[in-house]
């Protein structure tokens, strides 16, 4: 045999095992889509993910953001699920309670909760509700007995802003006369400031990490009215939980079943999602990467420094969540079409 061809084949046989173990991330780009603004909490988590994650990828690709805002994040996950190829490079970082969307079988959905693959969430996020301090309402109870419901901002109906102030309706009988159609948390801040709306329903992490609501605590612009969760968040000790207030006005069992749904929202927390069909070796890839990097120390203390709380949960326990919701029984189904008008 020729020296020449021997030579081919001895370099054929030593490149072909280097080329079968290229993993299949290198050179590549992952896009995070997200659904809202850029600067809103919800796209400052997945922002410090893409930061980290890459050194827990096998191939270290790029990662972007691709910010598609509007109707409190259905845009970007119709988006997400319906016309992105599931080959492992377009991830999302969705709202939290979409799924009531879905239980309320809205025409605009075009997503499976429960076929979503769930790759983790950054951050549980009780909410709580700010109020304007200049108003009369400097309680549940000024709510509950006034002649003028407040005004409250919000982008869709699947946003905390939106289904919140119905939650209290339903289960304490505080009326709020909610404004929905913004387009972003910032537009409703924006129109508090200006006099347009006087509260809004949103979570405990966005108020301790940005402006304007580190300069209005500190000005006492606002003054809080609830918060959700089974405790105390010590930064907000003297403000009731939302489960103190249904003990206090005796709000029934069926309310209370359709509060553990909608409030299961907060257990979401900040997900990030692929669509389905994905490959497992890719989905396996991206959680474990998911999952080191919101442990690294260093994530942590950039997180400490940008004021972005972690208190992360992994895709598995996500998925069990989310079956667990999408299988709520028919007359919760009801009350939560009600919840958002449907």
């Amino acid at each position: 045999m020729p020296v020449r061809v021997l030579l081919l084949l001895f370099v054929l046989f030593a490149v072909a095992p280097v080329r079968a173990q290229t993993p299949f991330y290198q050179g590549k780009t992952i896009t995070i889509i997200v659904g809202t603004k850029a600067g809103d909490v919800y796209d400052l988590y997945p922002r410090l993910v893409a930061e980290f994650m890459p050194k827990y990828i096998p191939g270290n690709p790029n990662i972007i953001i691709q910010n598609v805002a509007g109707a409190a994040g259905l845009i970007a996950t119709n988006q997400l699920y319906s016309t992105t190829k599931p080959d492992g490079l377009t991830l999302g970082a969705i709202y939290p309670a979409l799924y009531f969307e879905q239980l309320a079988k809205r025409p605009e959905v075009k997503f499976d909760w429960a076929k979503l693959i769930w790759i983790g969430s950054t951050v549980s996020s009780n909410s709580l509700m700010y109020m304007r301090a200049d108003t009369p309402y400097r309680s549940i109870e000024d709510v509950r007995t006034a002649a003028t419901p407040p005004k409250c901002g919000a982008t869709g109906v699947t946003s905390s802003a939106y289904y919140m102030p119905k939650l209290l309706e339903e289960a304490v009988g505080a009326k709020f006369d909610v404004v929905p159609g913004y387009v972003a948390g910032q537009d409703i801040d924006l129109a508090v400031e200006r006099g347009e709306v006087m509260c809004r329903a949103f979570t405990v992490n966005a108020f301790f990490a940005r402006e304007p609501f580190i300069t209005w605590r500190k000005k006492n612009f606002v003054r809080v009215l609830y918060q959700t969760g089974a405790k105390r968040d010590p930064r907000l000790k003297d403000v009731p939980l939302f489960n103190e207030l249904m003990d206090k006005y005796k709000t029934g069992e069926a309310t209370r079943r359709l509060v553990k749904v909608a409030v299961a929202a907060d257990e979401f927390g900040r997900p990030i999602v692929f669509p389905p069909g994905v490959p497992a070796d890719r989905v396996k890839i991206i959680r474990e990467a998911f999952n080191k990097a919101i442990n690294d120390p260093a994530l942590r203390a950039e997180a400490e420094k940008r004021r972005l709380d972690i208190d992360p949960a992994t895709g598995e326990e996500l998925d069990a969540l989310a079956r667990e919701v999408m299988t709520a029984p028919p007359d919760v189904v009801e009350k939560v079409k009600k919840l958002v008008g449907m």
